[in-house]
């Protein structure tokens, strides 16, 4: 995935999140004043893509995401282009004595759907909640880490399966591409806008900063 992002009007008001031709994608989040893109290719193409040239790379992106003709000129050199390989996994054990893993650090997350930010600072909060408390009466054990992996590995399991089985499927569209006007019905429905909007945003399980002391004695983080 050639990860980039160009130059967003205020009118430019498209909102197709993927486009998809036999054997291309070509993926799109509106950032507000920019748009983050993202180029599907397969993996080990790269230098082949780079060979053919920026002004081509250009070309392909705009032919498929018209929209982004006025702000692609945002991308001037290679440097503003990033090969983002696509992997999905996580660790069996988040803690050892003495550290503890979290966000990237103990579950990798695809690309799609933007949501590995939103895990890693679930994980965080997830983490304060749970750590300030024995922090402040003395050394975390181990028991205190793994209650961390115990409330963050299965929402984030889910959200994995749920972005393997996005990459399956636009794996599958893109051999087959699907006619524009239905790429166009889904992204204007409104409650799978809705829909997807929390599962993105929200994440399968919210969390909270904990700011008093818990019915189960526990304190949060101030």
């Amino acid at each position: 995935m050639l990860w980039f992002r160009a130059g967003r009007k205020s009118d430019e008001t498209e909102n197709v999140f993927a486009r998809v031709e036999p054997g291309k994608m070509m993926i799109t989040f509106n950032r507000g004043d920019y748009w983050q893109c993202a180029y599907v290719i397969p993996k080990g193409q790269f230098d082949a893509v780079k060979a053919r040239g920026l002004d081509s790379f250009r070309k392909d992106v705009t032919a498929m995401a018209p929209v982004l003709s006025s702000g692609i000129s945002e991308v001037g050199s290679w440097d503003d282009v990033k090969l983002l390989t696509v992997a999905i996994n996580r660790l069996k054990h988040w803690s050892r004595p003495g550290l503890l893993c979290i966000g990237d650090a103990a579950h990798a997350m695809s690309p799609v759907g933007g949501i590995g930010v939103n895990y890693a600072i679930a994980d965080a909060v997830a983490t304060a909640n749970a750590l300030a408390g024995p922090l402040q009466n003395g050394p975390v054990t181990d028991k205190d880490f793994r209650a961390v992996q115990k409330r963050r590995e299965a929402p984030t399991k889910l959200a994995q399966r749920l972005q393997g089985g996005q990459t399956a499927n636009l794996a599958r569209m893109s051999k087959k591409a699907p006619p524009m006007w239905i790429m166009r019905l889904l992204s204007r429905s409104a409650p799978t806008k809705r829909l997807l909007g929390r599962i993105m945003g929200l994440g399968f399980r919210r969390e909270h900063i904990h700011t008093a002391e818990h019915q189960d004695g526990l304190v949060g983080a101030r």
